[in-house]
């Protein structure tokens, strides 16, 4: 029971890596306040579209409210769209940067009083785009980067009051989101298999060895690591293609 007493809030926790985290965080004593658009079953809900500018500050005021107190927070929200720099609309890239970027950065500046008051910590999920590139991924890869970077400079700036900053930089895990783009290929079985090929371990991840890693950057048995980013992707980008 690392997380009894404590209190979480996870972004975008109605699937894959956000709600694999939330449910180990409760099984392990934690109070668990999940933000996205969709109300949860599982966990106390505050309903939130994280592509407005205000609702950072609502989720906060929220958790104010309700328990004044706040000792994880884990931005998971995410989104992409698909597209050149050419292709993309300016509306394509805002919102992803809103969504990614600008809203972690809201909600870490409006937390901070709280985590502060416990020396909590922060973990972003970023992603293995933030490192290098796929096609038609410009604002995403962009978004990732600027959180993996933010990230280190909270790191920082609040290491002083005792707040830890980390990331993760997830690879291919099989979210829902995955899964569908694999259930639209001409032979889904067949694509899912070549994904794995570039892979070292031969497979893609699972929501819930992402969430292991993510709480485990919130315990206090990663009490001197702060500022960093974890790549977790089987060891894709330690693999160099075939010529």
């Amino acid at each position: 029971m690392r997380f009894a007493g404590k209190v979480a809030l996870i972004t975008g926790a109605s699937s894959g890596m956000g709600k694999a985290t939330a449910i180990q965080l409760s099984r392990e004593g934690a109070r668990v306040f999940t933000a996205q658009r969709n109300e949860s079953i599982e966990f106390e809900t505050i309903l939130a579209d994280l592509n407005s500018p205000k609702a950072p500050k609502k989720i906060i005021n929220h958790i104010i409210k309700k328990t004044g107190q706040l000792d994880i927070l884990v931005n998971n929200a995410g989104v992409m769209m698909e597209g050149s720099v050419e292709q993309s609309s300016l509306q394509d890239w805002s919102t992803q940067i809103a969504v990614n970027l600008t809203a972690p950065f809201l909600l870490m500046k409006f937390a901070m009083p709280l985590l502060r008051n416990v020396k909590g910590a922060i973990v972003n999920v970023g992603s293995i785009e933030g490192l290098a590139s796929n096609p038609q991924h410009p604002a995403y890869g962009a978004s990732k980067a600027g959180l993996h970077a933010l990230t280190r400079a909270v790191a920082v700036d609040h290491g002083p009051d005792g707040v830890r900053c980390n990331a993760v930089a997830p690879g291919w895990i099989d979210t829902p989101l995955n899964e569908n783009f694999i259930a639209s290929m001409e032979n889904p079985k067949l694509f899912h298999k070549k994904i794995g090929t570039i892979h070292p371990l031969r497979r893609t991840g699972n929501p819930k060895e992402v969430a292991k890693l993510i709480c485990w950057l919130a315990s206090e048995e990663a009490s001197f690591i702060t500022g960093q980013v974890y790549t977790i992707d089987g060891g894709r980008t330690a693999q160099l293609s075939l010529p």
